[in-house]
């Protein structure tokens, strides 16, 4: 008769060590947000400074988290981006078949400079430029004119379903793609050659909600870095939608603690790259993870732009990079191209104020 009692007893005894190992790793994540608050505002005092002593105050763009956006900002990005993307393109058919809007140049530009501008020096300084012009287009062509949006992947390290960009609201980024099962893994080749294989995660088709349904938003570019390949290398004409396959395991290599490693332990542009720009997996880079935890669209290396969410998770990448060098700027300033080295320097007057 006391066989049920025993097995619970036994039960929850054999629970203990995942949970105490549960909670011991959720101790450590907010200990390492935590962290990451205090850097952020050493970046914040350094820049303050620095721009009461150039009066660049009224000059300075802010670049603010989504979840910090009111509904009417979210509207108008989300608007901005369609813009783009039905406004006629600059790049020749000759060059790029399937390119046929202003949104379609930039996903040209990046498959091009993909093999040269990854898992080299050259990546964080070009993605912050490619920023740049997109941000330069959103308000020049289009006339928004808000804060540039990121999206903050700590908070949803645990699981990207529930991060506020991905919530399938009108004023969101989109959902997760339609579930699909009985897939297999993926295998996608990096601009090095290393093929990886991409396990299937929570979704796999279209954008079931939000803004960039089918019916909303089309994708006419690539794949590049996956089979089948679209034509001419991915160049060519490709209509389709939009998928997203949110992946809770990716996810994991985008929480605190990773981005706290990179920011306490890294001495040098060499090491943040390093950290950034590794290649996918578990474990896997930052940069990589906010990628991978998204789906194929989002992390074909070479079409990458695809998915509207590239700017929000460049944005996110950029900040840490700009927090790293705000910490020693005489030094890290220097690590870099030239007018590439600094946010508030040279074209760029930006920041990132709150955390």
């Amino acid at each position: 008769m006391q066989l049920p009692s025993l097995s619970v007893g036994l039960l929850f005894l054999a629970c203990l060590p995942t949970a105490a190992l549960a909670a011991e790793n959720d101790d450590a994540e907010v200990a390492a947000s935590e962290r990451i608050a205090v850097l952020a505002a050493m970046y914040k005092g350094y820049t303050m400074k620095t721009m009461m002593d150039r009066h660049l105050n009224t000059q300075v763009r802010e670049r603010r988290d989504w979840g910090r956006f009111s509904t009417e900002e979210k509207e108008a990005f989300i608007d901005a981006v369609h813009c783009l993307n039905s406004m006629p393109g600059e790049t020749p058919r000759d060059r790029a078949p399937g390119a046929r809007t202003r949104y379609d140049d930039f996903i040209v530009a990046h498959i091009e400079q993909t093999p040269f501008v990854h898992s080299s020096g050259l990546f964080l300084p070009f993605h912050r430029y490619f920023l740049h012009l997109f941000d330069q287009d959103i308000r020049e062509k289009c006339g928004y004119k808000g804060p540039f949006p990121f999206w903050d992947w700590t908070r949803s390290y645990k699981d990207p379903r529930e991060a506020a960009v991905f919530d399938g609201s009108p004023y969101s980024l989109g959902g997760n793609g339609a579930y699909v099962a009985g897939r297999v893994g993926t295998n996608i080749t990096l601009p090095n050659g290393t093929i990886k294989t991409i396990p299937p995660a929570t979704g796999g088709g279209c954008v079931e909600s939000g803004p960039f349904t089918p019916d909303k938003f089309e994708l006419r570019l690539g794949p590049v870095g996956y089979e089948p390949q679209g034509p001419d290398g991915g160049l060519g004409y490709n209509p389709r939608c939009l998928t997203r396959d949110l992946s809770p395991v990716f996810s994991r290599d985008t929480s605190p603690s990773r981005v706290v490693a990179l920011l306490d332990q890294c001495w040098d542009l060499a090491c943040v790259n390093e950290h950034m720009d590794a290649p996918g997996g578990v474990p896997g880079g930052v940069h990589a993870a906010g990628h991978w935890q998204v789906g194929l669209n989002a992390l074909d290396v070479y079409a990458s732009p695809s998915d509207p969410i590239f700017w929000l998770h460049h944005a996110q990448v950029d900040r840490i990079w700009t927090i790293w060098q705000g910490l020693d700027p005489g030094r890290r300033h220097e690590q870099a191209i030239r007018d590439l080295i600094s946010a508030i320097d040279g074209e760029f007057y930006y920041w990132y104020p709150d955390h």
